[in-house]
């Protein structure tokens, strides 16, 4: 019965995870242009993204930006519920993810988010 509530509850947080568009996940497990064209297609002021603690600060740049409409999950009450659990998440991931990122960091610099063109 243990085993059949963990697994549930390991499935409910993947689940989660990937229904919030954890930051983490969008930054460090995708290519990073596409994290760029998404806070681009959000309407984010952030013009590049740190490397290290990728997901948090994705989660951040989503709310830095132009208000979400009132019909998206974003302009509903639960949408601070939603940010929290994705910004833990992410930070949760990002902390296992911090060698690889301070590589990346050291080797490439910031994700850089905008171009000259913007």
């Amino acid at each position: 019965m243990l085993l059949i509530r963990l697994a549930a509850t390991i499935g409910i947080l993947v689940l989660v995870l990937f229904q919030t568009g954890c930051g983490t996940i969008n930054t460090v497990g995708r290519p990073e242009h596409i994290a760029a064209n998404n806070l681009k297609e959000a309407g984010s002021y952030c013009s590049r993204l740190p490397r290290v603690y990728s997901g948090v600060s994705y989660g951040l740049c989503l709310m830095y930006g132009r208000p979400a409409p009132v019909h998206s999950w974003q302009g509903t009450e639960k949408a601070v519920t939603m940010w929290a659990v994705d910004l833990v998440a992410s930070g949760i991931l990002d902390t296992l993810a911090l060698p690889y990122t301070l590589y990346d960091q050291s080797r490439y610099g910031d994700i850089e988010l905008r171009t000259h063109s913007d």
